[in-house]
């Protein structure tokens, strides 16, 4: 069964999210640079191909443990999880994106992104 939370439950576990989000955020730029020196100069100060798995590996890490505890990923590049919840007895995602401070929004289920709105 899916998890289904509070807008209490998601909140409290938000900072954690966020926390997890600066080094999803770090290890995608670090990886982007590494490919990209490697492609335009044959090699990247930032390390190789075990540096760039050791990061794609640390991201598989966090998404694998939010999808554990019930947090949808539907991105990374920017991050974006949904909580899912109901409201007002609809299926409902309370929606949080990289940049945002606190979980504010919300989306119909089949509405997706498109659909959002503010808490």
């Amino acid at each position: 069964m899916d998890r289904i939370f509070t807008l209490d439950e998601a909140r409290t576990l938000l900072p954690g999210v966020i926390e997890d989000a600066g080094a999803v955020i770090s290890a995608r730029a670090d990886m982007a640079e590494i490919d990209h020196d490697r492609r335009t100069r044959g090699r990247s100060e930032l390390g190789g191909l075990p540096e760039l798995k050791g990061l794609q590996a640390r991201i598989e890490e966090i998404l694998s443990g939010w999808s554990g505890q019930g947090i949808e990923v539907k991105g990374i590049a920017p991050v974006l999880v949904d909580f899912p919840s109901e409201l007002d007895g609809r299926s409902v995602r309370l929606c949080w994106i990289e940049g945002e401070l606190e979980l504010g929004w919300y989306h119909r289920t089949e509405l997706g992104f498109a659909g959002r709105r503010p808490l």
